[in-house]
């Protein structure tokens, strides 16, 4: 399933239609959501070195993490950086997000800090609109002007929404996704730090949206020191994560597998569709009439004979293909009179036949075959 979400940031967005966009949701319950968003980003950085993504850049936007963090990330994922400064610019947003060190030390960033990375320093990360340019700008500058695309990485909005206000984030990531040179764009969220509107407008948002649970739900308030910690231990170092895919044609499809959290990255086990590879209607959106049958309607439905459908009913089933009306092996029977303008009867072995009288010896010859024979019926 995660590979699913990544294949789909990998793929991009079809001409005129928006971007490709994951929200990954975590709390204090299952605080994996920087794994996660670890995984994909290790994930989309391989496929755009290798050649086989949509994009061929990737702008990170660093809020929660230094640059130098990623850099030792993808090059522990096996993820050749040397040439990184052709696909990958980091935007900091971590040293230093409100200039505040420029100003007590008087010292100067250089763009490119680590001589590996393009990087980027962030003095003000409550200005959004010079951050959005600050985007474009470098991921134009990794891949050209033109149809080219790049794909956009947040690691952390919830630092974003603590300097800014929601209808400008929104406004921020609505804008990166409706670009024609942003392939993808995927952000991690710590959910519990938000009100729930918060959380609706990204998931409203998003095309696609991962949510990370414990293992092991809290039943109640009561339960003991000793079931404290044994909850504690087995929420320690793995978790479920949920995704939901929202199809184009308005489907929605819920999936979940299960992770283990090790020391070179989150490893997952399992994967189970909801309802079978249905759709959970109940995130069908609200409409004024009935969406769905009841027990009663679907018997009844399943009772319906439909044309042209061959019951069989214990006997062997013979389709009549326009030109043969009986069993192989047994001569048609058809008498032509041409005196006698009715068509006459007469049953031979309990079976029907039927007899075409000609209305004239000027009829042409083959006026009495079938008009439709020559077609593939």
């Amino acid at each position: 399933m995660a590979e699913s979400i990544c294949r789909a940031l990998r793929d991009g967005a079809l001409e005129g239609e928006h971007a490709p966009a994951l929200t990954i949701k975590d709390s204090i319950l299952s605080s994996f959501g920087i794994d996660i968003f670890n995984f994909v980003l290790s994930s989309i950085a391989s496929k755009i070195l290798a050649g086989k993504s949509q994009a061929r850049g990737l702008v990170l936007v660093a809020f929660s993490r230094s640059p130098s963090y990623y850099i030792d990330l993808l090059r522990s994922r096996g993820i050749d950086v040397t040439s990184s400064n052709k696909w990958l610019w980091i935007i900091d947003c971590y040293s230093d997000p409100l200039g505040w060190k420029e100003r007590l030390l008087g010292s100067e960033r250089v763009a490119k800090v680590s001589g590996i990375a393009a990087e980027t320093l962030c003095k003000d990360v409550r200005d959004l609109d010079k951050l959005f340019s600050t985007i474009l700008e470098h991921g134009k500058g990794l891949v050209g002007h033109g149809k080219v695309r790049f794909s956009v990485a947040i690691d952390l909005v919830s630092t974003m929404l603590r300097h800014a206000l929601l209808p400008c984030v929104a406004g921020l990531i609505s804008n990166l996704r409706s670009h024609d040179q942003v392939s993808s764009i995927f952000w991690l969220i710590h959910s519990d730090l938000h009100e729930a509107r918060v959380t609706t407008v990204l998931e409203y948002m998003s095309s696609m949206v991962a949510n990370l649970e414990p293992i092991v739900q809290s039943s109640d308030g009561q339960r003991g020191n000793s079931d404290c910690l044994l909850q504690l231990e087995q929420n320690s170092r793995k978790g479920k994560l949920h995704a939901r895919f929202k199809r184009r044609n308005g489907r929605v499809k819920v999936m979940y597998e299960e992770f283990y959290a090790e020391q070179a990255g989150i490893k997952f086990v399992t994967a189970v569709s909801s309802g079978n590879g249905m759709v959970d209607h109940n995130l069908l959106p609200k409409v004024q009439f009935n969406l769905q049958l009841s027990e009663k309607e679907r018997i009844d439905r399943a009772k319906v004979v439909l044309p042209f459908e061959h019951q069989g009913n214990g006997k062997p089933v013979q389709i009549y293909d326009g030109r043969q009306s009986l069993p192989e092996g047994q001569n048609d029977v058809v008498m032509l009179t041409s005196t006698n303008k009715n068509a006459q009867k007469e049953p031979v072995s309990g079976m029907g036949e039927i007899h075409y009288v000609r209305d004239s010896d000027d009829e042409m010859p083959d006026s009495d075959e079938d008009p439709d024979d020559d077609l593939d019926i």
